[in-house]
């Protein structure tokens, strides 16, 4: 734990000690963390049509998003939506930089609005804790620590067994918490898995998730140019830095507006000096933007010295606009969400696909029919089972079951065959359009066409 620091070093790690300022970006940042933890953890239990908000079930291959059920017979809207992840962070990351990571990122959510507000409560200050953690073993640092880590664990703990709930769901995670634990050691020993994950990462490992482990830092690199807003360093206005001095030495050394009073690397999370220009490691938290501002309104000079910038915008002083650049990403991004959207909720419960017979030729039946053979393949994607049958939609056109469809499962397929026997004197052409009716429930679920061989008739 913290006995390992030795003045600001963890086993020759540095370690970081971020002052927190409450600027105006970090009330938004709040804002959005509090709406972010509320859904957290709210999520696994709330319902939509009977079905959770969010369950990635990997074991079981069953996932639910936004209440709607699907199957590993949906492989192809996963492919699909990856495809629309990687584009829309390639897009936004390009335009934008990498806000999300300051912003939205669990990560930084839970590092900076949870367990470093925890660490200061109990504590105390950045100053504080590093003063004390350089000092001597006494028993208030003894006890603080001990308050400060047994709280890191419960939170670790309600973390990990909200997180099992989205995999598991919530009705089986009850089932681990209100049931013996005999019963579910698999359960319980991932709780306490996730729970010494978690705790280790915001206890010990930190920032060097997104500095080091998070590949998303790496490739920003390459994703950044000139014209990509991001949270930096107006050095055109800023330099030469240098303390403020109440005499005449700014008339004869002309200074820029930054006064080199370090808070900015005070204030950083991931520990970096933003005034060296835009670094993997910045996570545009805009914590430096915050403290920054503070300063320029005690020296009573213009605001956003650090802001949201392109290095373009710091070049030619231009002022941020939303540029037609930034709308045709971002209309890219709306489209192939529209897109995704549309495939996600216009998809059915049930899915059938029909097929005649390869290489098989109408049959003459009793009494004037024609029969073609066909095989059918349906699938269940709701989460009921359901019990089946197909029908033509032309009532004069009549379906022997070879082998019936009846009960499927949830989740699963089955495969039908059958003789369609249509009447002789409904044929005209050698390929006659039909449709299939896929009945559940006494309800048409879905309508399939396809095309029936026979005889003509003048």
């Amino acid at each position: 734990m913290d006995g390992l620091i030795a003045g600001d070093k963890v086993q020759g790690r540095k370690w970081i000690y971020p002052l927190i300022r409450k600027g105006q970006y970090y009330k938004w940042r709040s804002a959005i963390s509090y709406v972010y933890l509320l859904f957290f953890f709210t999520g696994p239990f709330i319902r939509i049509n009977g079905q959770p908000l969010l369950l990635l079930n990997v074991v079981e291959r069953h996932f639910v998003i936004l209440g709607q059920v699907f199957w590993p017979q949906d492989i192809f809207l996963f492919v699909l939506a990856s495809l629309v992840f990687v584009v829309c962070v390639v897009l936004f990351t390009i335009a934008f930089g990498r806000i999300f990571c300051g912003w939205i990122c669990p990560q930084t959510i839970f590092m900076e609005m949870v367990f470093r507000k925890v660490e200061e409560w109990v504590e105390g200050d950045a100053n504080k804790r590093k003063k004390r953690d350089a000092g001597p073993w006494t028993n208030e640092k003894r006890l603080k620590k001990i308050i400060k880590h047994l709280l890191f664990i419960i939170i670790s703990f309600l973390i990990a067994n909200t997180f099992l709930a989205y995999i598991i769901g919530s009705e089986n995670l009850i089932k681990i918490i209100t049931e013996p634990v005999t019963m579910h050691l698999v359960g319980f020993a991932s709780i306490c898995i996730f729970t010494t994950v978690f705790y280790l990462v915001y206890s010990q490992v930190r920032e060097l998730v997104c500095t080091v482990i998070c590949p998303y830092g790496r490739l920003q690199e390459v994703m950044l140019d000139k014209h990509t807003l991001v949270v930096a360093y107006n050095d055109v206005r800023g330099e030469p830095r240098g303390k403020l001095s109440k005499n005449n030495d700014n008339l004869l050394n002309p200074k820029g507006d930054c006064v080199d009073c370090g808070l900015c690397v005070s204030v950083c999370p991931t520990g970096i000096d933003i005034r060296k220009g835009t670094q993997m490691e910045c996570i545009n938290c805009t914590a430096c933007i915050d403290v920054c501002d503070e300063v320029m309104d005690k020296i009573h000079k213009p605001r956003s010295l650090i802001g949201f910038y392109s290095e373009n915008g710091i070049r030619t002083n231009e002022k941020f606009s939303f540029n037609s650049r930034m709308k045709a990403y971002s209309g890219v991004i709306i489209v192939m969400m529209g897109v995704l959207c549309y495939f996600i909720f216009s998809r059915g419960d049930m899915d059938m696909t029909i097929m005649r017979g390869a290489g098989m030729l109408y049959q003459e039946q009793p009494g004037g029919y024609i029969s073609n053979i066909y095989n059918a393949e349906i699938i269940n994607k709701s989460n009921n089972n359901k019990t089946i049958t197909i029908r033509a939609e032309d009532p004069a056109i009549k379906i022997k079951y070879i082998q019936a469809p009846g009960i499927i499962n949830k989740g699963s397929e089955v495969k039908a065959m059958f003789f369609i026997m249509m009447p002789a004197s409904k044929i005209h052409q050698p390929k006659t359009a039909i449709r299939l009716q896929l009945i559940s429930d006494k309800q048409v679920v879905q309508t399939v066409s396809t095309n029936f061989v026979g005889p003509i008739n003048d």
